[in-house]
């Protein structure tokens, strides 16, 4: 594999509902999402399409060194990895997380949800628009599986 398309899981999360999605050791994941995990807005949140919400730690450290409060699991991304070619993470790319096959759908936009995590509030920080490479993406999940931190993350390059 090339630099920058394996990883590791180092959180997964999830919550009752908004942010922050508190950290768990394991959790299973299906078309449904993951398992133990609920979003209050269902019209921009959930669904097969956007099942799971995942985002690079080096993205939360570079925001962190900026200043900004945030934190894994306070923009509501269920799985947190490290060591991915952020870049390379876009839809139609598979990733291979544990037992689960996942396909990115999209990429995620800052709503006012996760402002709490920006300076001043300003989570268009992660916009893809005003700043390409920094956004969350969602995900579908192809593959039903158990899912642990500490697990490798493969990515593959996108299909035509």
């Amino acid at each position: 594999m090339n630099k920058g398309t394996t990883g590791t899981v180092v959180s997964l999360n999830r919550s009752h509902g908004g942010v922050p999605k508190l950290p768990v050791a394991e959790a299973r994941v299906s078309a449904e999402g993951m398992d133990g995990d609920r979003q209050r807005n269902l019209k921009y949140h959930g669904g097969p399409d956007r099942a799971l919400c995942l985002y690079a730690a080096e993205r939360i450290e570079a925001l962190k060194a900026e200043g900004h409060p945030i934190d894994v699991g306070t923009t509501g991304e269920n799985v947190t990895v490290l060591g991915l070619d952020w870049s390379l993470v876009v839809p139609g790319a598979r990733l291979r997380v544990g037992a689960a096959l996942l396909e990115v759908t999209s990429y995620a936009d800052p709503c006012r949800t996760i402002r709490g995590s920006f300076l001043g509030g300003r989570s268009g920080r992660i916009s893809r628009k005003k700043h390409p490479g920094w956004s969350r993406v969602y995900a579908r999940v192809l593959r039903d599986g158990a899912v642990r931190v500490g697990d490798a993350v493969e990515l593959e390059a996108p299909r035509d």
